[in-house]
């Protein structure tokens, strides 16, 4: 099939580069100049594990191009999707579907023929219809059929995720656009992932509801972890216990300085503007937007805290600053608020990540960046580990203790045992779990 992805984002480039892999020509357009001519000399904009040699694989066949004009590819597609920015909306915290709306427009006006216009950008309920509506008032000529298909990608597993899914959801009730997407999907389907059919609003609304009901469980496990430390409880094995009842499920109890990235705070936010919208107001969600933002603040304390109380005219030392591992990803990032809640208390930053210092420079106040982990702990009176980056999970406790000049690791991820971390001569402090002093 002739796929076109509009928007070469994190989700445009990976779904246009899988769907490449699939057998599909596939076109990615984007209006960045900048961006398509750095796809075109091999240059991937974003870090994904393994995207990098799928596209450079699929490019090679010749089922994957880049283009900044939509029209010629779009006059030639089967399907069409719209992978474009919905981001909160500045003074409501509504999506802006600004991007949505004007791709659909250009879309319409060069589509020839049947084709299958598909919101794969995260759209509050009533985007399809509205879309719908565009086309039959702005192009009552176009044979279209607009369809939803959210996305369920997790940064740093995006490739995995998108080839061997928990489900695939579509809606529409289109019986041309079902068959259009079956075939699009069909190399999944042949492996037995479940293509889950329903309507347009219902589709729209699951994907919202999934990344809310994600949110409110990591928020659930931050404040039973606030709550263990009172009271001498240990986090990571109320976690265990309450993850073995298959109701419950482990995933998504880890404990730590509350979610970040490109989905889950503008998505929960989006999601408490629509109810309202609707008078059905999302009284959970509310309260888990509210305490996730308060979070990142108190993270901020907690360290100046493991410092005495004091961090001014002190060297702390930062591990880590994505949102998540694997990703340079800093949307909505922990380390933001925490390294300024430190810069407030008159601290000294420094800062390594192995992926994400580039990005964080526009981000970060003025902090110092390091080439790794023991080049920033020189003369550090604190190390806190924010992103729990694999590099991080085995470091020379002997070796950073020399250089500190206070042994101090506040973990915020809770990614070493406390006894290991004691032994060395550490002051530990963790999340959910009893401090170990000096």
């Amino acid at each position: 099939m002739r796929i076109v992805m509009i928007g070469s984002g994190y989700v445009g480039l990976v779904s246009g580069a899988c769907f490449a892999d699939f057998g599909h020509h596939v076109t990615c357009v984007d209006k960045s100049e900048a961006k398509i001519a750095a796809l075109e000399a091999g240059e991937v904009p974003i870090f994904e594990p393994g995207l990098d040699a799928i596209i450079e694989q699929n490019r090679e066949a010749g089922r994957l191009d880049f283009s900044k004009n939509l029209a010629p590819s779009v006059g030639e597609a089967d399907v069409v999707f719209i992978a474009v920015g919905t981001p909160s909306r500045r003074g409501d915290g509504h999506a802006d579907l600004t991007y949505v709306y004007a791709a659909a427009r250009e879309i319409a006006a060069a589509v020839q023929g049947f084709t299958v216009v598909v919101t794969k950008s995260t759209v509050p309920v009533g985007t399809g219809d509205e879309i719908e509506r565009i086309f039959r008032e702005e192009f009552p000529e176009k044979d279209i059929a607009v369809v939803s298909n959210p996305e369920f990608l997790r940064e740093g597993a995006a490739i995995t995720d998108f080839k061997r899914p928990d489900r695939i959801v579509i809606g529409t009730e289109d019986a041309g656009a079902i068959e259009v997407m079956r075939e699009v999907y069909r190399p999944l389907y042949l492996n037995e992932a479940p293509l889950y059919f329903c309507e347009r609003r219902t589709s729209e609304l699951i994907k919202y509801a999934a990344n809310a009901f994600l949110a409110m469980k990591i928020t659930f496990i931050n404040e039973i972890a606030d709550l263990s430390e009172k009271i001498g409880a240990d986090i990571q094995k109320v976690a265990k216990g309450i993850g073995m009842d298959k109701r419950i499920g482990d995933k998504f109890l880890h404990a730590g300085p509350g979610y970040g990235g490109s989905c889950f705070p503008k998505d929960t936010l989006a999601l408490v503007k629509t109810a309202q919208d609707f008078d059905s107001p999302v009284r959970l969600i509310e309260t888990t937007v509210a305490i996730n933002d308060n979070r990142k603040r108190a993270m901020g304390r907690k360290v100046i805290a493991a410092c005495d109380g004091d961090v001014r005219g002190k060297k702390i030392a930062i591990l880590g600053l994505t949102f998540k591992p694997n990703t340079d990803d800093m949307r909505d990032a922990p380390s933001i608020t925490i390294v300024q809640a430190l810069l407030d208390g008159g601290a000294t930053v420094h800062a390594y990540d192995p992926e994400g210092m580039e990005a964080a420079k526009d981000m970060l106040g003025p902090i110092t960046y390091g080439k790794d982990p023991y080049e920033i702990a020189v003369d550090a009176d604190a190390i806190v580990i924010v992103t729990e980056w694999e590099e991080f999970r085995a470091l020379d406790l002997k070796r950073l203790k020399t250089v500190m000049k206070d042994p101090v690791i506040v973990d915020l991820r809770n990614i070493y045992p406390a006894s290991e971390v004691a032994k060395h001569g550490f002051g530990y402090f963790a999340i959910g779990r009893k401090p170990e002093r000096r």
